[in-house]
């Protein structure tokens, strides 16, 4: 089993990677399902600040890579050839699908901080921001979990600041080259 992991800052692109991947038959396994799974089963509201504070207590009471761990049945139970990861946040997080998935393939996006700004203004998802001081906010929690240091293990980078259809091709050729190599 091949497994590929997507990791970004918000609003990069990560989700439309899932997409692109799903549309081609490709199971993703989304990190943070977890996370709104955990809150919904709390009675807690939708919202950024409690997806937050539910990841830092997971994240503290279990380590740093948690929400990785809690993922590993669900990438196993897919017995496909090829799974996407999406939602990546640290690098404890790459560890452990580094030493549970040899071959496993680390992806990163980047995108401009006023690209992923204006993302979030569109698209519609009861966490968003929609100021530059909420995201710098967000943008610094996921730091504060690793997420510059798992940026720097990355195999692979794509940027997407470019049209939709630029970022689409991307991805297309991506997945061509790692769906022939599973």
């Amino acid at each position: 089993m091949r497994v590929i992991g997507v990791v970004g800052l918000p609003a990069s692109g990560k989700g439309e990677i899932s997409k692109i991947a799903r549309g081609r038959g490709i199971p993703v396994v989304v990190m943070g399902d977890v996370i709104r799974d955990t809150v919904k089963e709390a009675g807690l509201a939708p919202t950024d600040e409690n997806f937050g504070a539910v990841a830092d207590r997971l994240r503290a009471e279990e380590g740093m890579d948690a929400i990785a761990n809690r993922c590993v049945a669900a990438i196993v139970q897919q017995g496909t050839p090829l799974v996407l990861i999406d939602g990546i946040r640290g690098d404890a997080e790459v560890r452990v699908f580094q030493g549970k998935f040899p071959g496993f393939v680390l992806v990163a996006i980047d995108s401009s901080f006023e690209q992923r700004l204006e993302r979030l203004g569109t698209r519609g998802r009861s966490d968003d921001v929609t100021s530059a001081a909420a995201l710098r906010v967000r943008d610094e929690r996921e730091r504060r979990w690793g997420l510059e240091a798992a940026l720097a293990m990355a195999d692979i980078r794509i940027r997407n600041d470019g049209t939709l259809a630029e970022y689409t091709d991307a991805v297309h050729g991506l997945l061509d080259r790692l769906e022939r190599d599973a």
